[in-house]
């Protein structure tokens, strides 16, 4: 080979190897781009939560006339809450009155804009707000057919999107035409009656409508379990598959009513002679989860 030759021949080597590795780091520095992470939503262990012996937020009902305002509002209206009730929800002492130590929420029959039925929905919202906790609530239920009383929670904030994509927690649900049955329910976006999916179990208490019995809900971060009396009737356990299936790790508050009718609270009719029909609570008690 010529010197001449080998001087072309290395030039034209040189090109090749530059443009080969020139090649190289390009496509090397796309696939070095760096990459979003996205986290995937994990399955929380039982850490065995504990709860602290005083309550964070209590009520006993130890005054007289309208519940103490600092820790209750109201809803009010009678556009049937997206379960065809009955009731106008009103604020009057007439449907929710503290007297002889505890809270009576009565529903009447009697007409009030438009509705033949009024009754008094309680809500804790933004004066009771609360992430994880031991919710215990001491109460004596109504009677007969067309009454639906309920203690039960509602995401404050929503963060998640409207019902029932941010979760419900049913502490105790009860309807008239199926006395003394008593339901501790949840419902998510995954979960719902709407879907006729929603995850709960009832319990029979003989005297539901009779004496007082206490219901509770303990919730953690790894699951939502419900007592009556403090027997265990229901668990409902984080999947860690995201919100669809799990909302409950943001603030909720208590709500306590007595509706009237309603899909499932008038699906076999309303007895008008039955009212009116008070559902009694002694006391309202919340305890803060001890984090570990």
């Amino acid at each position: 080979m010529s010197i001449c030759r080998s001087i072309k021949y290395k030039s034209m080597l040189f090109i090749a190897t530059s443009l080969f590795l020139s090649m190289v780091a390009s496509c090397g520095s796309k696939s070095e781009e760096p990459q979003p992470y996205i986290s995937k939503p994990k399955a929380p262990q039982d850490l065995s939560w504990q709860f602290e012996t005083s309550p964070v937020w209590a009520d006993e009902f130890d005054n007289s006339g309208q519940p103490d305002q600092n820790k209750w509002g109201y809803d009010i209206g009678g556009t049937g809450w997206g379960n065809n009730e009955l009731q106008y929800y009103t604020n009057s002492t007439s449907n929710a009155n503290v007297a002889d130590g505890t809270l009576k929420i009565t529903a009447r029959k009697e007409n009030k804009e438009g509705k033949e039925y009024t009754s008094a929905r309680l809500v804790s919202k933004n004066k009771g707000d609360f992430l994880y906790g031991r919710f215990e609530i001491k109460a004596k239920l109504p009677t007969g057919r067309g009454t639906w009383p309920a203690i039960w929670m509602l995401p404050t904030d929503w963060a998640y999107g409207g019902w029932p994509k941010s979760g419900e927690i049913d502490i105790m649900e009860h309807v008239g035409y199926d006395q003394n049955n008593v339901h501790i329910t949840v419902h998510t976006e995954a979960f719902n009656h709407a879907k006729k999916t929603e995850k709960g179990k009832s319990k029979v208490i003989e005297t539901a409508s009779t004496a007082f019995h206490l219901y509770r809900v303990d919730w953690t971060p790894y699951a939502v379990r419900g007592y009556i009396d403090n027997l265990p009737v229901f668990e409902f356990i984080n999947s860690g598959k995201g919100f669809e299936e799990w909302p409950f790790d943001k603030r909720f508050h208590l709500l306590m009513n007595i509706a009237v009718g309603g899909n499932w609270g008038g699906a076999q009719g309303v007895d008008p002679s039955v009212y009116p029909q008070t559902m009694e609570v002694d006391y309202v008690r919340v305890y803060k989860m001890i984090e570990k």
